[in-house]
């Protein structure tokens, strides 16, 4: 028979909808069943693009757009954490973290960094035009790391 595959530390990336959460019940059934030692939870925080022409005048000033930042920041952190505590609350040990970044690149970093087994997360489903034109994050990561990504679809999510 083969070895038994053990997940440690599993990676989390959420973006604070109920689709992304949708995971969370087949993270708790991996990490109860692999006894894991770690669920990482972690939220991006994209980097605010500079307006340009005619959207440059809706910015009064750098100001503006750093305190825009820093509260988009705080938000994720609170929300992060009460998914932190809901986890724990069912016996989970899970850690909260939030960067900055292009989502698919903080995520792959952040696993490889953090040297985690599995990288689990929602998927929105989109294909064809949309996924073209939105991208997809679950598929830049699947490319970007060299170790297992569980894909959930998330209901109702449309093709």
């Amino acid at each position: 028979m083969g070895r038994k595959i053990v997940y440690r530390r599993i990676v989390v990336p959420l973006d604070g909808s109920e689709l992304a959460e949708c995971v969370l019940p087949h993270v708790e059934a991996i990490a109860r069943g692999c006894n894991a030692s770690k669920v990482l939870l972690i939220t991006v925080v994209e980097p605010i693009t500079i307006p340009y022409g005619r959207q440059v005048s809706k910015i009064a000033s750098i100001e503006q757009l750093k305190a825009f930042e820093t509260r988009h920041r705080m938000e994720a952190e609170k929300y992060l954490k009460k998914v932190e505590e809901r986890l724990k609350k069912v016996g989970i040990d899970a850690q909260s973290f939030v960067v900055n970044g292009k989502a698919a690149e903080a995520i792959a970093e952040f696993a490889v960094s953090k040297e985690a087994d599995l990288v689990a997360i929602a998927t929105h489903g989109r294909s064809g035009v949309s996924r073209l034109v939105w991208g997809s994050v679950a598929d830049h990561v699947i490319r970007s790391i060299n170790m297992p990504v569980l894909l959930i679809r998330s209901p109702g999510c449309t093709l």
